[in-house]
């Protein structure tokens, strides 16, 4: 995790292209990333890309599913005409194992920041949604349980990006809606 921040921090002071360094390539196996996952915090460099249940990149990860090509299948849940949809989005492999491409949602990449595959992980978007260099993340875990431990990882990782927005979610499925929303300070 040091080199990942060391890496952010580099890729950010000197005004790259990129705007983070994803996971190490030779540690991160998608095998083990496929299953349910719960959206806890959501974390974006734009307003308008959280700001209503109906924004672009307003998406409650719902399971990742590594295909036999090696692509990822990324099933979600969002407001769509004022009800809640199930999606499914393919994320094209790239040479690195810890990015994908989107070819839906208008484009963009998603990126594996950090995970130890049993109760966490760290996925941001960028570029996608007409935002050219929007960025978006997720805190991700196995079980609707926040740890504390890992929501300081989190907020680690996004003092090091352009993030201005987050949101925090409490999982309610049985109340018929996606989440329950606050916006943290």
């Amino acid at each position: 995790m040091k080199c990942v921040l060391l890496a952010l921090s580099v890729a950010l002071v000197c005004g790259t292209q990129e705007v983070f360094v994803s996971q190490s390539e030779e540690d991160l196996d998608m095998q083990k990333m496929a299953g349910t996952w719960y959206s806890m915090v959501m974390a974006a460099s734009d307003f308008a890309l959280l700001n209503t249940e109906s924004a672009p990149l307003r998406m409650h990860l719902k399971e990742l599913r590594p295909t036999p090509e090696g692509d990822l299948e990324v099933t979600v849940h969002r407001w769509e005409d004022g009800s809640c949809v199930e999606r499914k989005i393919l994320a094209e492999k790239t040479d690195d194992p810890a990015q994908f491409k989107v070819n839906d949602l208008e484009g963009g990449k998603v990126y594996v920041v950090d995970t130890d595959y049993k109760s966490f992980a760290i996925l941001c978007v960028e570029g996608a949604a007409s935002a050219e260099q929007g960025l978006a993340c997720q805190y991700l875990a196995r079980t609707p349980t926040l740890s504390e431990e890992v929501m300081e990882k989190f907020d680690r990782v996004m003092k090091l990006l352009p993030i201005r927005i987050r949101l925090l979610f409490t999982p309610t499925p049985a109340q018929g809606r996606t989440s329950n929303v606050g916006k943290l300070p």
